[in-house]
């Protein structure tokens, strides 16, 4: 019999943690908690196989991260490693648990805290497993997105959710998948603890589900915004009321699943990248070497050499140190001191593939897929074509963090996603072949799924 449990803790950082994202080197310690962030866990049980789902309120979570908070959960609960997916909502008004060099310092004690927190939500999931249906569908949402990396690029409308109810027909959990980057809030609330629209939306499918635990889980985004007007006050919550209303309209036409199977997937990808240049290296030392020269900072033309690739928006990069430009390029010169003193000890010998985690979960018709990359949406339209799932969420920033993967258009073009994200990441820059392995390596662990049962 197909049981499932679900249950929240507590992730709001305590006094004195730093937010990540959104500016080099600006110590963005929180002042006010806007809403609480979580870790909400959804156990699936049926009778043969498990897995537990984690949605976490958190910006990025690492490797380490994610080895110790399933640790934790197994030695609780016997599940093992591949049936445990740890993936965050990508809030920019949230800390991270491994961080990204320069842009928010991660607080160790806090880390583990997270940890034990997210491993208590999903433990206390699996305890509280009852007899279950469950029910999917999707709906398309556009208008609400825009592709930030080129005129006219693609985005992903699949707005996709699954509605988990106990035997008596009450709502037990709802999750639901979406790309767009949840950068709303941030614009007008920078120093302020939020999930932002993820929030927003786990919070109008509460109130639409009394009694049911909502998982807002972030899909493919590493190239596409919720577009720029409902970064405004009185606009901010359009995009996830529209949101709810196309979660809702898919669960009212959703297939119910009597008595679905359970399973999960691991695999380690290898994808290929491009080893770093000694010339770059120096390169971009020297550049931040001379500019900080005497004790002053030179800041003539730096939009156009150093910030170039470091920001996708330089005058917002200013505002952020104050509207000081000299110290926001200080802390763009001392970001490439940083980065080259840890790239250049080692990287002639480091290999040039980079191992990371992809792993699938399955509950009945509903297969999601998740990989630890901010993932451009070339790949996850690509990855929606060619899979079999009848329903399909992908969950990205999930079991670890590589940073961006972009398509060859952002690599050739040495942009943020595909020149800067490595060097904070403390990696090689990805190349044009690096996404369709992610690709393959993501259809493969769907197929494991289907063909496990």
């Amino acid at each position: 019999m197909f049981k499932a449990g679900a249950a929240r803790t507590r992730l709001t950082p305590f006094w004195g943690v730093e937010l990540t994202g959104w500016g080099y080197y600006i110590g963005r310690r929180w002042r006010r908690v806007r809403d609480d962030l979580s870790a909400t866990a959804l156990a699936l049980d049926d009778g043969e196989r498990q897995a537990v789902l984690v949605a976490l309120d958190l910006m990025v979570i690492d490797e380490p991260f994610t080895r110790r908070t399933r640790e934790r959960i197994g030695e609780a609960t016997g599940l093992p490693p591949d049936s445990v997916l740890l993936t965050c909502s990508h809030s920019h008004n949230a800390p991270a648990a491994g961080g990204l060099l320069g842009v928010g310092e991660c607080d160790p004690a806090y880390e583990d805290w997270a940890s034990r927190q997210a491993a208590t939500a999903a433990i206390v999931a699996w305890e509280s497993r009852v007899p279950a249906s469950a029910r999917v569908g999707h709906s398309e949402m556009a208008g609400y997105t825009y592709n930030r990396t080129r005129p006219r690029g693609v985005v992903d409308p699949r707005v996709t959710a699954l509605r988990v109810d106990r035997l008596d027909g009450s709502p037990l959990a709802v999750a639901v998948n979406f790309g767009a980057h949840p950068c709303v809030g941030t614009i007008l609330r920078p120093w302020e603890v939020s999930r932002d629209i993820p929030g927003e939306v786990v919070d109008g499918l509460e109130a639409a589900h009394p009694g049911a635990m909502a998982l807002y889980i972030q899909g493919a985004c590493g190239d596409v915004n919720f577009l720029p007007e409902f970064s405004a006050p009185d606009r901010y919550q359009e995009p996830a009321r529209a949101l709810v209303g196309h979660a809702l309209g898919a669960l009212d036409r959703a297939r119910e699943m009597p008595d679905p199977v359970v399973a999960s997937a691991i695999e380690i990808a290898s994808l290929p990248t491009r080893r770093w240049t000694r010339d770059e290296l120096m390169h971009d030392r020297r550049e931040a070497e001379r500019r900080l020269v005497g004790g002053r900072v030179d800041v003539s033309r730096w939009r156009e050499t150093i910030g170039r690739s470091m920001t996708n928006r330089p005058d917002d990069m200013v505002a952020r140190h104050g509207g000081d430009e000299a110290k926001a390029v200080a802390a763009m010169c001392r970001f490439h001191l940083e980065w080259t003193g840890r790239m250049l000890p080692d990287f002639e010998t480091r290999p040039e593939t980079l191992a990371t985690e992809v792993q699938a979960l399955r509950v009945g018709d509903l297969y999601c897929v998740a990989n630890a990359s901010e993932f451009f949406t070339p790949f996850a339209l690509d990855v929606r074509r060619r899979s079999p799932a009848p329903e399909l969420m992908i969950a990205c920033y999930a079991n670890g963090r590589i940073g961006y993967l972009p398509d060859d258009h952002d690599i050739l073009a040495r942009s943020y996603a595909g020149y800067q994200s490595p060097k904070y990441c403390d990696q090689f820059p990805f190349t044009p072949e690096s996404g369709p392995a992610m690709c393959d390596a993501m259809l493969r662990v769907i197929d494991r799924c289907l063909a496990s049962v």
